[in-house]
């Protein structure tokens, strides 16, 4: 299949390259001319705008950084996919955004004779290399199986969240529930050290009884704790804290929308916003544990 991709930064280059690794033939777009060439040098065909990038193919994936680029890339004046793009050409949207925005354009697209499904991820960096990212995927249910095979070559998991949205639901409400577990995985961490016990055995007690939880087990975020977290490793690499805060500023805005309380959502945000200024926001997720510990 010859497939348009647009935004090819951190998680989509290594998408793009996991289609070409299954056979599929590529024409890409970024605003950044340093991206699109380490495309470009594996044979790909270079568009010129994301209008141009959505012509002559059969698919259309885009991984963008948030809602307004999104937005803009869809619809945008004259260079917009909207504007380019022949009715019945899917459109995959595996950026992280809010569900209004997501719910939007796929409206806009359906209008223009374009099915949509959006397909944020959950994996990271490693999953996109590996290929063993998680889809979260919303749109009609003849739309996620014609998506499934492409989403194959890119991830392990390709999960039907149902309707149009419901994949940016799914993927900022589990990343909200991450983000309280890591807060009280580093205030626990944190106080049993302080009060003088060994951060490994306190560890080992609490993944074997009711404290157990990703953030504990897998990837606790007490330094030397467990060698493969980013912890052992200066918080580099993972999942980085600015990342973070943008998944947690989308689902506070989403609740007020809603009219639901996110009380504790809402303090996470908030202390992923004071640790980024602090001037944390590149590394990991986990170095949340800074505003615990003084070293």
């Amino acid at each position: 299949m010859k497939i348009g991709f647009i935004g090819l930064g951190h998680m989509g280059n290594p998408m793009a390259r996991n289609l070409l690794k299954h056979g599929h033939t590529l024409k890409v777009f970024d605003v950044v001319p340093d991206l699109v060439k380490k495309l470009s040098d594996l044979g790909c065909e270079v568009a010129s705008s994301p209008a141009a990038c959505s012509q002559g193919v059969e698919l259309v994936v885009t991984m963008l950084p948030s809602s307004p680029h999104v937005r803009s890339v869809y619809t945008g004046k004259d260079s917009g996919i909207l504007h380019g793009v022949p009715a019945g050409v899917l459109l995959i949207d595996s950026s992280t955004i809010d569900p209004h925005t997501s719910r939007d354009v796929a409206m806009d697209a359906r209008a223009h004779g374009n099915n949509m499904v959006d397909a944020p991820v959950s994996g990271g960096t490693g999953g996109a290399e590996a290929g063993t990212l998680t889809f979260m995927v919303g749109g009609a249910v003849a739309d996620f199986e014609k998506a499934k095979p492409i989403l194959q070559c890119m991830g392990k998991n390709i999960v039907h969240c149902g309707g149009a949205g419901n994949g940016q639901v799914a993927k900022i409400c589990n990343n909200m529930m991450l983000a309280i577990e890591m807060i009280a995985t580093a205030e626990g961490m944190a106080l049993a050290a302080k009060l003088g016990m060994d951060p490994k055995v306190f560890a080992g007690i609490a993944n074997s009884s009711s404290g157990r939880c990703w953030s504990s087990d897998t990837y606790n975020p007490y330094p030397g704790v467990l060698e493969t977290a980013p912890a052992s490793r200066g918080y580099s690499g993972g999942f980085g804290s600015d990342l973070m805060l943008k998944d947690l500023t989308l689902v506070t805005e989403a609740a007020k929308a809603a009219k639901q309380p996110v009380m504790l959502g809402a303090a996470a945000q908030q202390l992923y916003q004071m640790h980024s200024a602090m001037g944390n926001g590149g590394l990991d997720f986990s170095s949340i544990i800074k505003l615990y510990k003084k070293d």
